[in-house]
């Protein structure tokens, strides 16, 4: 008899909710995958076609969403190391419990602990792995779901584990290599900042006071300059508060679905920036459609994983209508091809794919070309905006010498006249 399922889970739009009928809930999952939601919570409300489970859906919603909402986020080294650990005792034939037991006596981090404490009472209490990992989405993403549960269907879940500690080692190595590029900009730029705010707060009015006593005709670099520094120290403190206002409103619009689409598709368009970017995502979506792949997932719902793993809002959109154009019987490479985020290196791979049927093997080959780009491009970020940023300070420095000596200069020979 078919029983009605109060669920959560999560899509590449956000959270959802809702309900379902289905046999038991192992059905009820497989039937939100096929479209496109990652289950986080699934629970029996009663038969079929019975009312009552409006109030238990939000009874599931009022329970657990505040949890994940303020649930701590484990380091991703502890998370890779959990990945490692957990193929090599499950190679070895340990039992996932006393796996996990293992794991959590020698876990480092307070957080991985607490978290595999709770993933253990689920699974003694009857739930799947993967389910039980989901009540953790601030924890494991919606890919790591996905491909545990495709371990547990296909009874190898060591293997998957072996294959989600390489992806989380890329993923690892590609964070680090891009706040080891931005430290220098980021630096030089903090500099020019405090340099601006020192001459604004300190030096311009000195020589203010000189300027006035004098009663000289000043040129226009330095009532520029005066203006600027009376601005600054008369609204100083409203523009750091609009600032921080301002700051705020961006980062609830970026909250928004609509906001991060916008701010995803801007982000592309960068100059310096944007090109990386892409290729970073190009490279993240070529890795985790092969991984899908390989590890037995259907092409349609590897692609509404990728687009869940694809930190970018605007290619995972992209990649959500190839997936639709994939199941309305359209081949990967038409339906690729109509996104206009693919390059024509992707989109050679992909036809070849399709013709040989290896298409993960060459998706492989091209999450590895473009890495090498990608890390490339960080090495030389520094190369790249030192241009810009030496143009800028040339210019800084060109109206602080003309707001400054100028007039001091005009003085001076005035003073050599008399």
């Amino acid at each position: 008899m078919a029983q009605r399922y109060a669920w959560t889970g999560h899509t590449p739009q956000g959270s959802t909710s809702g309900v379902i009928d289905a046999v038991h809930a192992s059905a009820a999952a497989q039937a939100l995958i096929g479209r496109g939601i990652v289950p986080l919570t699934i629970r029996e409300t009663g038969a079929a076609g019975a009312g009552g489970g409006g109030s238990d859906a939000g009874a599931v919603l009022r329970g657990l969403l505040p949890a994940h909402a303020f649930e701590a986020k484990v380091a991703p080294v502890d998370l890779l190391v959990f990945s490692r650990q957990l193929n090599t005792l499950l190679r070895a034939g340990v039992p996932i419990l006393r796996a996990l037991m293992g794991l959590q006596e020698t876990a480092t981090s307070d957080k991985m602990k607490t978290t595999l404490a709770e993933v253990r009472r689920s699974l003694e209490s009857g739930i799947a792995l993967s389910m039980s990992l989901a009540q953790h989405p601030r924890v494991f993403d919606n890919f790591y779901i996905a491909l545990v549960r495709v371990g547990e269907m296909t009874g190898r879940l060591d293997e998957i584990f072996l294959r989600l500690f390489h992806h989380q080692e890329f993923e690892l190595f590609m964070r680090q290599q891009i706040k080891s590029a931005l430290r220098y900009p980021s630096f030089v730029v903090s500099a020019m900042v405090a340099a601006i705010g020192v001459i604004n707060v300190m030096v311009i009015p000195a020589f203010a006071t000189v300027f006035q006593q004098a009663g000289a005709t000043l040129p226009l670099a330095t009532r520029i300059l005066l203006a600027t520094s009376r601005f600054t120290l008369d609204y100083g403190g409203w523009l750091a508060l609009g600032a921080m206002a301002g700051a705020v409103v961006l980062r609830a619009w970026i909250a928004t679905p609509e906001g991060r689409l916008r701010w995803d598709g801007w982000m592309l368009r960068v100059p310096v920036a944007g090109k990386i970017v892409r290729k970073a995502m190009l490279a993240r979506f070529a890795r985790s459609f092969s991984l899908s792949l390989k590890s037995g997932v259907p092409i349609s719902q590897a692609l509404s994983v990728v687009a869940q793993t694809v930190d970018n809002q605007h290619i995972a959109r992209r990649i959500e209508g190839m997936r639709e154009s994939v199941e309305r019987g359209e081949s990967v490479l038409r339906a690729a091809a109509v996104t206009g985020i693919f390059t024509p290196v992707v989109l050679q791979m992909l036809a070849v794919g399709e013709e040989t049927g290896a298409i993960d093997e060459l998706l492989e080959e091209v999450s590895d070309l473009y890495n090498n780009e990608v890390q490339y491009e960080l090495k030389t970020l520094s190369a790249q905006l030192e241009p810009i940023l030496i143009i800028f300070l040339g210019v800084l420095v060109l109206i602080l010498a003309l707001g400054v000596f100028l007039p001091v200069w005009d003085l001076g020979r005035t003073a050599f006249a008399k």
